[in-house]
């Protein structure tokens, strides 16, 4: 997706007039976080003794020997998600049954005493490196073998094993805290059910300590952040209107407000920004009944505009089958939905616009998207929270999409806009909305006109939108 940056900073260098930035307004994102927006998707990965025994939650006293995947590729894992254009892998090291995919100290309860024998973290890390990807982890908090779940010796335990996790395979860039975790009147064990308090029992200030100090720059997901926020469902979708700010102190793994996650709040305290998980098939990890019901990419394509195009990362699962492949299916689809963003996206009739902005700081209303630089953005004068910003063609095109985005690295601002055409020597409506953030992206009607104008007529501060694309 070609991006062109709306630049005033460069006419007003021009000119020789000196302007400040705007202040920032309310939470901003940390780098970690900015890098975080920047992947947009990547894929999950969900493979355990729940793939042998056609389960999706184990019970934690399945056999070590039934994990035998006979053709198991995390190379073939790596090509199709690079081909397919995402950036990264997260792989669920430990499901809440307990087993675990790498050679850990902590408990014979895992892949070094299966048939598959070898370290699949390591297989898993080393193929992403290989193909450019990001390697992420998931580590269930919620452990059905381990004898002393429930009790203050298992979180101990599962320090240990984060940390094992977190020095031994490079570079982590997420670190997954999945809100399931026996607590509330779940099945804690096998046989017998352990209750705990989920807000206390993990003391999770502590254990976020140790992802900090060992991998600075992973991003931390789980209903309360503390880097982003669970989406509220396993559907695909954010809300249509989506602030990447939320109250953090008011979310913990496993509580959760699903409205607040999947809406965000406006005037929330931090910045906690929504990751969309949602798998290609009906469950998350592969059942050969559910191979003529993996999503298409109509499907998935829909998912991508209420995901990435409402301001959200999205991580798409894809399980290994018994072999440890990616079935055939689900390779052709992923692959066809790359190629489907690609192609959905692949000019920009931005470049052929001259932008005039009602108000730009301190200057000049006139710019063209031409003028690209890093970091250039178009900005109005502090107080000016209601803006337009037309874009004018010399001859008609024919648009069905616009990508907006707003400077997040200052604040979420907009609270509502509306976008018009030029048909027929009239202005008419095509689309009315609220939020913004790292990527909203307007699906409608193809029209044939010859400006196209954003309208913001509520923001927060003064506006701040550094990309606008038109498709």
């Amino acid at each position: 997706m070609k991006r062109f940056n709306i630049l005033f900073l460069a006419l007003l260098a021009a000119a020789c007039v000196r302007v400040a930035e705007p202040a920032p307004c309310g939470p901003v994102p940390s780098e970690r976080q900015l890098r975080w927006h920047d992947m947009e998707r990547y894929v999950f990965i969900h493979f355990t003794t729940n793939t042998f025994t056609d389960l999706e939650w184990g019970y934690g006293n399945e056999s070590e020997q039934i994990f035998n995947p006979t053709a198991c590729d995390p190379r073939q894992w790596a090509d199709i998600v690079s081909r397919a254009g995402f950036k990264g892998i997260v792989l669920t090291a430990k499901h809440h049954d307990g087993f675990c995919l790498w050679d850990t100290k902590y408990t014979e309860h895992n892949i070094m005493n299966s048939p598959y024998g070898r370290d699949l973290v390591r297989e898993v890390s080393d193929a992403c490196r290989e193909y450019g990807l990001k390697f992420g982890i998931y580590l269930s908090p919620w452990d059905r073998n381990h004898p002393d779940y429930g009790t203050p010796a298992y979180i101990d335990y599962y320090r240990n094993q984060l940390t094992e996790l977190l020095t031994n395979y490079g570079d982590i860039f997420e670190v997954w805290f999945d809100g399931a975790n026996g607590g509330d009147g779940w099945y804690g064990g096998a046989d017998e059910r352990r209750t705990i308090d989920n807000l206390t029992y993990y003391d999770w200030p502590v254990t976020w300590e140790i992802v900090r100090k060992l991998q600075p720059g992973a991003t931390m997901f789980s209903d309360g952040g503390p880097d982003c926020r669970w989406v509220g469902n396993e559907a695909g979708y954010a809300g249509e209107t989506n602030w990447c700010t939320l109250n953090k102190a008011e979310f913990a793994p496993g509580h959760a407000d699903t409205y607040a996650l999947n809406h965000g709040q406006e005037d929330g305290t931090d910045w906690l920004p929504a990751e969309v998980d949602v798998s290609i098939r009906p469950g998350w990890f592969y059942h050969q009944r559910e191979d003529g019901r993996v999503k298409t990419v109509d499907q998935l394509m829909d998912i991508y505009y209420k995901s990435i195009g409402r301001g959200g990362n999205l991580i798409l699962n894809v399980p290994p089958d018994r072999r440890g492949l990616f079935h055939p299916t689900d390779s052709a689809n992923l692959i066809e939905f790359g190629k489907a963003i690609e192609k959905e996206f692949a000019h920009n009739y931005a470049g052929q616009a001259k932008f005039e902005a009602s108000n730009v700081r301190g200057g000049s209303r006139r710019f063209a998207a031409s003028q690209v630089a890093d970091n250039g953005y178009w900005a109005t004068d502090d107080g000016v929270t209601e803006a337009s910003l037309t874009a004018s063609f010399r001859h008609p095109v024919t648009l069905s999409k616009i990508v907006l985005q707003e400077h997040i690295a200052l604040g979420q601002r907009v609270q509502a806009f509306t976008v018009e055409a030029m048909i027929d020597g009239q202005w008419q409506t095509i689309d009315s909305q609220t939020t913004i953030g790292h990527k909203r992206i307007l699906r409608f009607d193809p029209v044939t006109t010859s400006a196209i104008r954003v309208n913001i007529t509520a923001a927060k501060a003064c506006i701040a939108l550094d990309n606008v694309g038109l498709y």
